[in-house]
């Protein structure tokens, strides 16, 4: 079945971009957002807003779902007015949100049998990259549904990895963002120790963004953005590692780093 009308849970700073890049590749595109604010910003761009994830999956191929939490994830899939309330034969979940593997692993078993399609999609390099069409999708999935995706990815992301089953991604995804708040948690260190001894962070960054300390926190100067998701994704490891009696010892550190970091610059934390 091709893939002509696609719907987008969740509106924001990735949500309504990619919106923007299906609508200008050629798909129909609707979607949904409990913010009437980032309803009316996406239908700007050509997006059509509809009052529920039901209503948006009575009309689609493929819903990818761009929410922040797994609690949100599971309302808007499971809820009364929720994508399974409205999905038709063959629809396609394209899940975008960071999860967990385990919750990913469980709700690939809930819908085995409920002729839906189920691919993970987690998405890297930043809300610049979702408003330039450059991100790289951390995928995963049955290999036939994958593919069959795949231009629509295309119409926003710029490298795709189908890294095996439903899930995988959400692996490959928890593994990146580890790295990226060690590197993050690093570079804040290592720029405030030099600033100390006297050397101009802003032009140091400069000289270590074209050497070996180079890293995509640090060139993309992460830093001096709010990082809302990072405790959160600190946890997923945590939890995973756990489940499994692996240890993980510098995460569990950086946890503690970017925590200070945050409430340092004022960000502010949300619920985990």
């Amino acid at each position: 079945m091709n893939i002509r009308t696609i719907g987008v849970i969740g509106l924001g700073a990735m949500g309504r971009p990619m919106s923007r890049h299906l609508k200008e590749a050629g798909y129909s595109v609707v979607g949904y957002d409990p913010d009437q604010a980032a309803c009316r910003r996406a239908s700007e761009c050509g997006m059509t807003p509809l009052p529920s994830p039901r209503a948006v999956a009575a009309e689609c191929d493929l819903v990818m779902i761009v929410v922040g939490f797994e609690q949100q994830v599971e309302a808007v899939i499971f809820g009364d007015e929720g994508i399974m309330a409205g999905a038709r034969p063959g629809l396609v979940i394209g899940l975008g949100s960071t999860v967990s593997p385990s919750y990913a692993r469980s709700l690939a078993e809930r819908l085995r049998g409920r002729d839906v399609g189920l691919i993970d999609m987690p998405l890297t390099r930043s809300d610049q990259a979702a408003e330039s069409g450059t991100m790289l999708v951390l995928g995963g999935g049955d290999t036939e549904v994958f593919e069959r995706c795949r231009p629509v990815l295309e119409s926003f992301a710029t490298d795709i990895f189908n890294l095996g089953p439903f899930g995988c991604g959400q692996v490959a995804k928890m593994v990146n963002n580890t790295i990226l708040w060690a590197c993050m948690a690093a570079n804040d260190e290592g720029l405030r120790f030099g600033e100390k001894l006297g050397v101009d962070q802003e032009r140091m960054r400069e000289a270590l963004a074209l050497s070996s300390a180079a890293n995509f926190a640090l060139i993309e100067r992460a830093d001096t953005r709010p990082i809302p998701w990072a405790e959160k994704d600190m946890v997923i490891a945590q939890q995973e590692a756990d489940k499994l009696r692996f240890s993980i010892p510098l995460c569990g550190q950086v946890k503690e780093l970017i925590k200070a970091f945050k409430v340092a610059r004022g960000y502010p934390t949300p619920g985990l």
